[in-house]
């Protein structure tokens, strides 16, 4: 039921209770499972939105790569975000989670074919569309194991382990298509066959217990409970929060190969995509050490909102260093503090989210809407990010991508339920 104004939104103790009944008795080995899902969605995200796409749209238009990358990454970020709050919303309906994962990870197979089969931006923009619409399948039903099977306490811990998956997915992600990136067909054919293979591990060794189906919906009904959604103060702020990191991080990491190539003085000899071979993994390092230490910690004081404005402003920091020292050394250094920041904000900011959910029975329809603040700025990210660097030149977007973090970090104050 979508909330209204005549119906009062669950008090937080209310939702740790209903949260704790779901999940005071979690599956066995389900944070190791949670890392797994994770890692392998953050390995196809990152292999092909980071290179193997930007290599694939360089080879297509050299010429426009900037431009033609910024559209076909911002119109197949619009399927992510309707794709993601509607099979949240269908997930809930049918009340399972393991159907959606397993459902969305096998799809991954066929949309990672097409997309190294085909050979025109148009074409590409298509294939990363239906990619998009079934990858956010999966990372909707995933995304919502946590507030459904992990009772409060271990919110943070859970969201560790998760967290973890960012990194992790990061290197094996560009590994993956640094090895085959003069084979893109083999490339996403390879990112799309981890999902799968993780997607159907995690539903065969994971019992869920089904809840009671919903009622189906109207069209009408479910835009009117998503906008409901919203009307939640904390969870608005939230998302608003959310929203800015994402469109900051987005706005400058989705451009890094071309940032190596054409804005960073590289040792000689060395490629962009080697480069970035390097970079990722020590990004992902110090995201590891972030994580390993916030998350467990952020369960031990209690307090979730020091952490990500403590993070949020760390990396709206650390892009002063490549706009400072545009060389390889400070790209280095740049990934160390970017990585220890995103770190601390992966670790508990989806610890954060479910805390403030409207309702606990709407879990996964809600977590869809606050992935919206995932997807959405991914869709601005693109076009603005090539209005930027058209503008002023990479320099430029680092700032832009600095001073939205820190706005994002300003964004969660006036939370209320959560420290």
């Amino acid at each position: 039921m979508a909330l209204s104004e005549s119906t009062p939104t669950p008090a937080p103790a209310e939702q740790s209770a209903a949260a704790d009944a779901a999940g005071s008795r979690p599956t066995r080995g389900l944070l190791p499972l949670l890392f797994a899902g994770n890692s392998a969605m953050y390995a196809l995200y990152v292999g092909v939105g980071g290179i193997l796409l930007p290599l694939q749209i360089e080879k297509i238009a050299p010429h426009d790569k900037v431009a033609m990358l910024g559209l076909v990454a911002g119109v197949s970020a619009v399927f992510a975000t309707v794709f993601n709050p509607v099979a949240g919303a269908l997930s809930d309906r049918s009340g399972r989670r393991n159907p959606w994962i397993l459902g969305g990870g096998l799809l991954a197979v066929p949309a990672m074919l097409l997309l190294g089969a085909v050979n025109s931006v148009l074409l590409v923009a298509i294939a990363w569309c239906l990619g998009q619409a079934v990858m956010n399948v999966y990372q909707a039903a995933i995304t919502s194991v946590i507030p459904d099977r992990v009772p409060v306490a271990r919110r943070g811990t859970a969201s560790a382990a998760v967290g973890l998956g960012v990194p992790i997915g990061s290197i094996l992600g560009v590994l993956v298509a640094n090895g085959f990136s003069g084979h893109f067909a083999t490339g996403y054919l390879v990112l799309g066959l981890i999902v799968a293979a993780v997607a159907v591990l995690f539903t065969s060794l994971t019992k869920e217990t089904r809840r009671p189906p919903k009622a189906p919906a109207t069209f009408g009904e479910q835009v009117r409970a998503f906008a409901d959604s919203l009307k939640a103060h904390d969870f608005r702020w939230a998302f608003i929060g959310r929203a800015l990191l994402v469109l900051g991080y987005f706005g400058v990491s989705g451009y890094q190969l071309y940032v190596l190539q054409d804005h960073i003085s590289l040792p000689h000899g060395m490629s962009a995509t080697a480069a970035a071979a390097i970079l990722t993994p020590v990004s992902s390092v110090a995201m590891v050490v972030s994580i390993a230490v916030c998350g467990p910690l952020s369960d031990k004081v209690d307090r979730r909102k020091l952490f990500v404005g403590i993070s949020a402003t760390a990396s709206g920091l650390a892009v002063l260093i490549p706009i400072s020292s545009p060389t390889f050394a400070g790209m280095l250094l740049f990934s160390v503090v970017n990585g220890l920041a995103f770190g601390c904000f992966f670790a508990v900011d989806n610890a954060l989210v479910t805390l403030v959910l409207p309702k606990a029975e709407d879990a996964a329809r809600d977590m869809g809407v606050l992935n919206v603040a995932n997807a959405g700025p991914q869709i601005v990210a693109p076009f603005v990010a090539s209005v930027l660097v058209s503008a002023g030149g990479y320099n430029l977007l680092f700032a832009a991508g600095g001073a939205l973090a820190v706005l994002g970090a300003l964004a969660i104050r006036p939370i209320r339920s959560v420290r």
